[in-house]
């Protein structure tokens, strides 16, 4: 036998979600808890999905080697800028970013690491991992102090492009910044 509350809780149930038809108010309270547990249940489950990174090999890195150079950078920057893209090993790949365009004086230099078939770099604290690879581009999601995302991909063998994915934030949408990398010195 239901409770007056149970039959006013039951009522309001019913009342928000018009297109289920509560023939037992007491039968409705029972349900609700279990759509409430599998709505949750596959919300988990794409949030573990797309948390998820794809396991990488040496052997997929070598779909990289076109990256490595010189490179003089332009887009939405003052002046250009310069970068040098080399792999120490296998498995690891440093960017070194230089003063200006004598390459004299580098100013930082970020690894790019494969460990535990995840590839990933970054610099103080920052981090990004690899989400896809192929053999004309590699794209990095966030992974850590991050909430943006890159991607590197191949246009010739002396340009590719760079794109910056910046989330939606505040009253921003979400946009990209786009910067044109091509060999330096210019054969």
């Amino acid at each position: 036998m239901q409770t007056r509350i149970q039959s006013a809780v039951a009522a309001a149930l019913c009342r928000r979600t018009p297109k289920i038809r509560c023939y037992n108010h007491f039968m409705r309270i029972k349900i609700a808890p279990v759509l409430f547990a599998l709505a949750l249940f596959a919300f988990a489950a794409c949030s573990a999905d797309s948390a998820q990174t794809k396991k990488f090999t040496t052997a997929d890195l070598q779909k990289l080697r076109w990256i490595e150079g010189t490179w003089r950078g332009t887009g939405e920057v003052d002046k250009p800028f310069f970068e040098r893209y080399r792999f120490e090993s296998d498995s690891v790949l440093a960017v070194d970013g230089f003063e200006d365009e004598t390459l004299a004086k580098v100013t930082d230099t970020t690894r790019f690491e494969l460990k535990d078939g995840e590839f990933g770099g970054g610099s103080e604290g920052a981090r990004y991992v690899a989400t896809s690879l192929d053999e004309r581009a590699i794209e990095f999601g966030p992974a850590v102090k991050v909430k943006n995302g890159f991607r590197w991909e191949l246009e010739s063998k002396d340009v590719w492009k760079a794109t910056i994915i910046l989330p939606a934030s505040g009253d921003k949408p979400a946009r990209q910044r786009v910067y044109k990398m091509e060999r330096w010195p210019k054969p």
